[in-house]
């Protein structure tokens, strides 16, 4: 793909920065990278405030993680929620495609189920009730997540009982209106509802799933539905073949 190929929609476009982002920002320390791209700490110089800024290598981009990159910022134009991570600012250069994201340092809601072992009941409802209001936001704005798991929520800190913030609008998509219905097949496998599996068409409410997945493996600290054969897995979600262990 060449470095010019149109990544936003004319309406995204309206809201893009010009010029060279590293004229605002300071780049720091590497939080993570993809194949194409790299997420680093972004130091604003005016106010010393701090980002967390998605440079995307526009050269490493195929036509269909062109679409995707667009349709995440799309998605993230539209919400505005205290549980979702908000998407600052966009520049759009011939060879870089840059997002600067709100800066979260608490890790994901994965690691802490991983050092806690399983949340109790009163941690699990704390975490639920913010999860809930970040999707109601989705959903009232006619997007859908399609991916929620733990790696996807982050906490504004390391805090104990800090905010847990929605992330990766990747592979979010926007019905249009309630009748119309999404057939593209994706998420991730334990988290998955099963309209996807099934193919025939599906709403909002596969996030709905994802999110009582979610609360099992916060409260169990581990999925519901396991299984090492990947059509299996899917054979137990399609029936909802899962148990809850006592206590």
């Amino acid at each position: 793909m060449h470095g010019g190929e149109t990544i936003l929609t004319e309406a995204a476009r309206t809201r893009v920065k010009s010029g060279d982002y590293k004229a605002t920002y300071r780049l720091g320390r590497t939080l993570g990278s993809g194949s194409y791209a790299k997420v680093k700490v972004g130091e604003e110089k005016a106010t010393s405030a701090k980002y967390a800024i998605k440079v995307i290598d526009r050269s490493k981009l195929t036509t269909e993680d062109a679409d995707a990159l667009g349709m995440e910022v799309a998605t993230m134009m539209r919400v505005h929620h205290p549980n979702i991570v908000a998407l600052r600012e966009v520049y759009d250069a011939p060879k870089e495609f840059v997002m600067v994201l709100e800066l979260c340092t608490g890790g994901e809601l994965f690691d802490r189920i991983a050092t806690l072992d399983h949340y109790s009941e009163k941690q699990a409802a704390h975490a639920f009730v913010q999860m809930n209001e970040a999707i109601g936001h989705c959903h009232e704005h006619g997007i859908v997540h399609r991916d929620l798991k733990p790696e996807n929520l982050l906490y504004t800190s390391p805090a104990p009982d800090e905010t847990l913030k929605l992330a990766d609008f990747g592979f979010a998509a926007i019905l249009n209106n309630e009748a119309s219905l999404l057939r593209t097949c994706c998420g991730t496998p334990a988290y998955v509802a099963p309209e996807i599996l099934k193919g025939k068409g599906y709403t909002a409410a596969v996030d709905m799933w994802s999110l009582g997945v979610i609360l099992y493996v916060l409260l169990c600290g581990f999925p519901p539905f396991q299984h090492e054969n990947t059509s299996k897995l899917f054979k137990l979600i399609e029936k909802a073949d899962y148990s809850f262990p006592s206590p």
